[in-house]
């Protein structure tokens, strides 16, 4: 195995679809117009020296490096800023090119510190490399430079030196081995958007500067690792790097958290990974990355991972290590046992939006299967759930139409009910890219989101709803839209049914949705409204992009459906630049959706009562499906309470600090008799766990994740599992375990048995991923390539259909005890539950849940920044630090879920949406008030916790 190497062409490539032949070195070759002299360069084999210019970013041409020379014209231009012109003649390689830039880089190295065979940098600088291409022998100038190099002049302090900033915890900053190129300032502008970055001083005394002359850590950088990637030399450095050394071979494989689906390349030495390193042709995010998929991979080997399978009797017993061949009889046992005691329908299991297709696959293939029920669920549950039954209702298919390349394509963005700076920040970048280029935006949320404003991006309208009101804001800007002639009647009459047009019409024309008039509930401002939607409809192409805050209501699904009308009635479907897009939380939850983890659907969304969809899967299964819908997960845990439900297989997820009302999670958790974990850690649903089988990371494994645009990315294993097997591995073998003949000898063997019974994935294959990269279902016959953009021609029902969406107020309302209205959503350096993130240097930008509150509330409650506070529901309290903000309206108070010691779910209540029961976490009635700190509720868990983790022959807790 070798490094991976991919070509910097040095600056971007070109769009134009016109094509220019020139000459470069004796060598023809046709470029788009547009292009660089440089990348043409490139293009035809040829490599001109540079330093300032990277593909990543535009061309800046302040290094000199890369001058050329052009018949006909004066001087030497720079190669990288000059465009190529029809029968161009260009020579790079003269002898006046070669002295001037050996003259350059001598003024370069006479500026630099010359410890290259101590230098983290030594194989991977590129000023090494160029001083090598230019063939640099002697420095005439000396070594002095501005002698800003050193920290002591003459055995006197060197108030020119600057020492090395090491706060960030995962890069360094060596100011003295700064080129002042201009990469990782440009790259934060242009890729990331966060502007943190700039050059301080003039000359040789000219420096890159987080902010106004900061600590990286104290600055804006928000440590996505671009300016790190773009930096030509050791000025900015990896920690990892610089601890283990330069990697010796690479992995391209796809990261772990957010669902947007990076693209990386995993770096080892040997067995050890060194860092991860975004990969340029990942068609999801392009070469860029976050500080979770950049850095925070520590949790793979941390202290606290379980690497031995255990078991209990009771869940007040420590727990006892096994062999895993012990623990997979005991689980069997146990399942036939509690099986043939309480009935077929006793236990159940529940799929990872963590794991692989294949690996959700297999575990909704162990329930109906192996169990002979359809009890099984998936965190979608409580997630998106409302996706999939509103666009299947709308469209016919139950996931977003667009590719991310498509908001390049955009003119108006509607952003509702998702935060995409923090929980989708990749994509966010690329949003604010095509914002700055003069896109407009949307916001609905109730809260001031950064995207609202932020470093030369500001939105159009914001739309500050009352929580709960989502249904009713959308409704409205239908109004606007209907009454005043604004919809697409040309698309509504040849691509949906025009008479549910009409009654939909008719039904959003009715005064009371008016803006007026939900204005007197929703608190958005009518003129706002009728301006956002003016704006929609008018404006070009038109993309929604919405999250959490539209699903997670008790009108989830009917808001899904308002969007898709606002869509279709304005004819923002099936091209470039518009669509209907979920921003889905987990790398995998669309595809943990797409391979059955709901209960009433086999694979490929096909409902389990269609005998012609079971036939498929009994015939390769050789078993009978049962064709009744299996229990969801609020279903489990009711049954559990009632003494029906009585075993559980969790796979990779954490329902204990993740579904609402946690007080009722517990009873039901422990009202059963053989609860199973499989995971990395003893994570809070392990509590009331009697078995825990170890899980492997994403790096141990080889799979495929399913991201929200529907792309299908390879997973390939870049080392070997510490606890001795892949999660598709554990699976089979406690299928076999339980008198199944399954014997996969790979992953690639059960995505073919997936593309046998999925339409949808009918061409897919691990031989066709690594051909085509990657590809977005559906891909069979019908669309080999792939399909990027949906619902091109027609929508997959056939007719786009109109529904009505009549707002009903959710029963959580607030009152004299409770007056505030919580929402919850997330935050940059964490993820989800927090069990990865947590367990990793990301800690140190956010160390616990905060509480949210506007100055006003906070004034009339006592409460200053950073009190204790005690938030309360009629569902439970808990207690957490204040902070104080103008981001939240009076009235609405707001936290995050990442950190187990606060369990925000203590609060939610039991509220579910109508369609899916997907829980309304985002409206609940609470009480804030000053608190001592934590609650009674907190010590008894913490405690309850503690004695849950103990490990027999362990002298202290694995957390």
């Amino acid at each position: 195995m070798s490094l991976v190497h991919e070509i910097d062409y040095g600056t971007p490539a070109s769009k134009s679809e016109t094509s220019v032949t020139l000459t470069i070195d004796g060598r023809q070759i046709s470029v788009p117009e547009g292009t660089s002299v440089m990348r043409a360069s490139m293009e035809a084999g040829i490599q001109v020296p540079k330093l300032c210019s990277t593909d990543m970013v535009e061309a800046f041409g302040s290094c000199r490096l890369c001058l050329v020379e052009i018949e006909g014209r004066n001087g030497t231009p720079a190669s990288c800023t000059t465009p190529v012109a029809a029968g161009m003649v260009v020579h790079t390689q003269t002898g006046r090119l070669k002295d001037i830039r050996r003259g350059v880089m001598e003024l370069y190295i006479s500026d630099h510190p010359l410890d290259c065979l101590t230098c983290a940098a030594n194989g991977d600088c590129e000023l090494q490399d160029m001083a090598g291409a230019v063939g640099l022998r002697d420095v005439r100038y000396g070594y002095e430079g501005d002698n800003h190099v050193k920290a002591r002049n003459n055995g006197d302090n060197n108030l020119k030196w600057m020492p090395k900033d090491e706060s960030n915890p995962y890069f360094t900053y060596d100011p003295s081995k700064c080129i002042v190129c201009s990469r990782c300032v440009r790259a934060c502008e242009e890729v990331q958007g966060t502007f943190a970055l700039t050059i301080e001083g003039r000359g040789f005394g000219s420096r890159v500067s987080p902010g106004m002359h900061e600590h990286f850590i104290d600055s804006e950088c928000v440590s996505c690792g671009a300016c790190v990637q773009a930096c030509p030399t050791a000025t900015l450095t990896e920690k990892s790097v610089i601890q283990i050394g330069q990697p010796e071979h690479s992995v391209v494989t796809t990261c772990a958290y957010c669902g947007v689906g990076c693209s990386f390349k995993a770096e080892m030495r040997g067995e050890e990974l060194v860092r991860m390193v975004p990969w340029k042709d990942g068609q999801a995010n392009r070469g860029h990355s976050c500080v979770k998929g950049r850095f925070a991979y520590g949790y793979s080997a941390h202290k606290d991972r379980i690497l031995n399978p255990m078991i209990r009797e009771k869940v007040t017993d420590p727990w006892r290590e096994v062999t895993w061949d012990e623990a997979f009889a005991h689980v069997a046992s146990e399942f036939r046992r509690i099986q043939y005691q309480y009935g077929r329908d006793s236990i159940g299991g529940i799929t990872s939006s963590r794991c692989t297709n294949e690996e959700t696959f297999l575990v909704q293939k162990l329930v109906r299967a192996g169990f002979g029920n359809n009890n099984v669920d998936t965190c979608a549950r409580v997630c998106h759930s409302p996706t999939g039954y509103g666009l299947g209702q709308a469209f016919g298919t139950s996931a977003g139409t667009q590719n991310f390349d498509s908001v390049e394509d955009s003119d108006v963005v509607i952003v509702i009910g998702a935060n995409p700076t923090d929980g989708h920040p990749v994509f966010a970048s690329r949003l604010k890219k095509r914002l700055r280029q003069g896109a407009k935006l949307i916001v609905i949320d109730p809260r001031r989101i950064d995207l609202v404003k932020t470093p030369h991006v500001e939105a159009a309208y914001h739309l500050p709803l009352k929580p709960g009101t989502n249904v009713a804001v959308m409704t409205s800007l239908a109004h606007v839209i209907v009454t005043e002639g604004l919809y697409d009647e040309a698309f509504i009459r040849e691509r949906c049914d025009w008479s549910e047009f009409e009654d939909w019409a008719a039904f959003v024309s009715e005064p009371y949705h008016s803006p007026e008039e939900t204005e007197k509930f929703t608190g958005v401002p009518a003129q706002s409204v009728r301006g956002a939607a003016r704006l929609y409809a008018r404006g070009g192409n038109g993309a929604i992009y919405y999250g959490l805050g539209v699903t997670e209501h008790s009108q989830g699904s009917t808001t899904v459906m308002a969007i898709a009308n606002l869509a279709m009635a304005t004819g923002n479907i099936g091209r470039p630049g518009v669509g209907v897009n979920p921003l889905r939380g987990q790398n995998n939850v669309q595809g943990s959706c797409d391979m059955g983890s709901f209960p009433h659907e086999l694979p490929g969304y096909r409902h389990i009562s269609d005998d012609a969809t079971r036939d498929i899967f009994e015939k390769l299964w050789g078993v009978k499906l049962n064709n009744e819908p299996g229990l969801r997960i609020p279903n489990m845990l009711d049954a559990a309470v009632d003494g029906t439900f009585k075993g559980l297989y969790v796979q990779g997820e954490d329902i204990l600090q993740s579904d609402p009302d946690t007080k009722h999670v517990a009873a039901g958790l422990a009202a059963m008799e053989c609860v199973v974990v499989q995971d990395l850690f003893l994570n809070e649903t392990a509590n009331y766990a009697h078995v825990f089988l170890p899980g492997s990371t994403f790096l141990e494994k080889d799979g495929t994740f399913t991201n929200a645009e529907r792309r299908i990315n390879r997973v390939r294993k870049v080392m070997t599992p510490r606890n001795g097997y892949g999660d598709w591995e554990v699976t089979q073998k406690l299928a076999q375990a339980m008198g199944l003949s399954w014997n996969y000898q790979h992953p690639s063997e059960i995505m073919d048995e997936i593309a046998a019974t999925t339409p949808s994935f009918a061409l897919v294959s691990y031989d066709y991923l690594e051909k085509m990269g990657s590809v977005q279902w559906p891909c069979n016959e019908k669309s080999p390539q792939g399909s990027p953009i949906m619902h091109v021609n027609g929508f997959v029902r056939g007719k786009g259909k109109f529904i009505r969406t009549e707002y009903v107020a959710t029963d959580e309302r607030t009152g004299p005890r409770f007056p505030l209205l919580l929402t919850t959503g997330r935050i940059l350096s964490q993820y989800n539950v927090g069990a990865q993130t947590r367990r990793t240097d990301n800690v140190v930008w956010h160390a616990e849940d905060r509480l949210e509150i506007h100055a006003h509330d906070a004034e009339m409650r006592g409460i200053r920044d950073g009190d204790w506070v005690k938030l309360a529901s009629r569902s439970g309290d808990t207690s957490l630090r204040a902070l104080i903000t103008d981001r939240v309206a009076p009235g609405v108070v707001y936290t995050t879920f990442h950190h187990p010691n606060t369990q925000a779910n203590v609060i939610t209540t039991d509220f579910s949406d109508w369609a899916t029961n997907c829980p309304e976490y985002k409206v609940t009635a609470v009480q804030v008030s000053p608190s001592n700190g934590p609650s009674q509720w907190q010590t008894e868990y913490d405690e309850q916790a503690r004695q849950s983790r103990r490990i027999a022959g362990k002298l202290e807790a694995a957390e």
